[in-house]
């Protein structure tokens, strides 16, 4: 079996990142989702092992010093990882994995694991984007602030990054990652099991 992809998506607060990678795999159920750990509490509706794994402080700390995290950050005094065993397991299956991480971590990633594509999402507009953090409605103006100058600086990191969507409409930009998604799968890398079943005939 050829092993199997990843795509990493990254974005902003406030960019539309987690709506686009749900109606992706909607579309997309043979696709696995990278469940990440993090420290922060649940938030309502957030199902533990389904959208996180929610442990504590101390327990992700341990589990880091023993070398399971793949990539892992601070956000927000919050920690996120991701796990580099259910990474490998994913991948020797022959699975495509989507993982939902910030620059920081995806940088890790493209360190550890060859190939794979880099996704960057962007609002249409700076406007836009800080338009989209005050709608939120339940954050700070302080907290909405820190988020937008965080945006700032991982706005920067877009130069390594293979691929760029500008979600001006939702429909487009699913679509845009859907093409990305169709494309990886069929790199003549990933397909040599196929290739070499087809020439031997």
């Amino acid at each position: 079996m050829d092993k199997g992809t990843f795509i990493v998506v990254s974005a902003p607060s406030g960019t539309g990142k987690s709506s686009i990678c749900k109606r992706f795999l909607q579309a997309y159920p043979e696709i696995q989702f990278s469940v990440s750990y993090t420290t922060r509490l649940p938030r309502p509706g957030e199902v533990n092992g389904k959208d996180y794994f929610f442990i504590s402080r101390e327990e992700f700390q341990k589990r880091r010093k023993q070398g399971d995290f793949a990539e892992s950050a601070e956000n927000y005094g919050n920690l996120y990882g991701t796990s580099i065993r259910a990474m490998k397991e994913s991948l020797a299956k022959g699975t495509t994995v989507l993982l939902d991480i910030e620059p920081r971590g995806a940088k890790k990633i493209k360190e550890n694991f060859r190939g794979g594509a880099f996704v960057f999402i962007l609002p249409p507009s700076r406007e836009e984007l800080l338009k989209r953090l005050e709608g939120r409605g339940h954050e700070s103006a302080e907290i909405i602030r820190a988020r937008y100058d965080r945006a700032e600086s991982e706005l920067k990191e877009i130069s390594w990054y293979d691929y760029v969507i500008f979600n001006d409409d939702l429909e487009t930009a699913v679509h845009q990652l859907s093409s990305i998604y169709i494309a990886q799968r069929c790199k003549r890398s990933k397909l040599q099991t196929k290739i070499k079943k087809f020439m031997n005939k």
